[in-house]
């Protein structure tokens, strides 16, 4: 399934604001998962740069199934000019975003260089890449979301091993669960490539 939804190659805080425990936001006010997260952290800080810790269904894609396959490529290079990082605030991890077309302009749901911290992995990630694929990536479930929660899809790496290990990384870290945008820098991290150094899963 994850393959299918792929990416195309080829998604410090001044406030802290909350979304967990309300009600999952449905697109009915036309604004996307993504919009509605950002319009929280925008409401509650003049810079738009307040943190908001947020439910997201979060993926993972690696070097074998990125496009194109055995590459890491991406679209939107901030800080590195392929896939990668330690998940360190000076290093964080690369991560796609859903994006929209329209006449022939691109926008991704989060702008290319935002961060995240993702306590489940205890990673920073950035966004430096997009998933949904075609010339309407905006009908695809990256950009619509999972049961009115944005969807992000973090670079799991996996050139060191197999593509059915990389395969059960991915597999074990998607779920819904916690994300903090515009996060500070002083969260935990356990430092490494998610897929090489045994796709450690915590409670997040």
């Amino acid at each position: 399934m994850l393959k299918t939804l792929r990416k195309s190659a080829r998604v410090a805080g001044i406030a802290a604001v909350t979304m967990t425990g309300i009600s999952a936001p449905s697109l009915a006010d036309g604004l996307s998962p993504a919009q509605r997260v950002l319009s929280v952290s925008s409401s509650n800080s003049p810079s738009g740069n307040a943190e908001v810790r947020f439910r997201a269904f979060l993926t993972g894609y690696g070097y074998w199934d990125n496009t194109p396959p055995g590459s890491a490529e991406i679209s939107k290079p901030v800080i590195h000019r392929k896939a990668g990082g330690k998940g360190t605030w000076r290093d964080p991890i690369t991560i796609a975003v859903g994006h929209v077309i329209e006449n022939r302009r691109q926008t991704l749901d989060f702008p290319p260089g935002t961060r995240f911290y993702i306590p489940r992995l205890q990673k920073y990630a950035i966004v430096e890449d997009v998933c949904g694929d075609g010339t309407r990536p905006q009908d695809g479930p990256c950009h619509t979301g999972y049961k009115g929660h944005p969807w992000l899809d973090i670079y799991i790496g996996g050139a060191g091993v197999t593509a059915r290990d990389t395969e059960a990384c991915a597999r074990k870290l998607t779920g819904l669960q916690d994300l903090i945008l515009n996060p500070r820098r002083d969260y935990p991290v356990v430092a490494g490539e998610i897929a090489t150094t045994g796709c450690q899963v915590f409670r997040g």
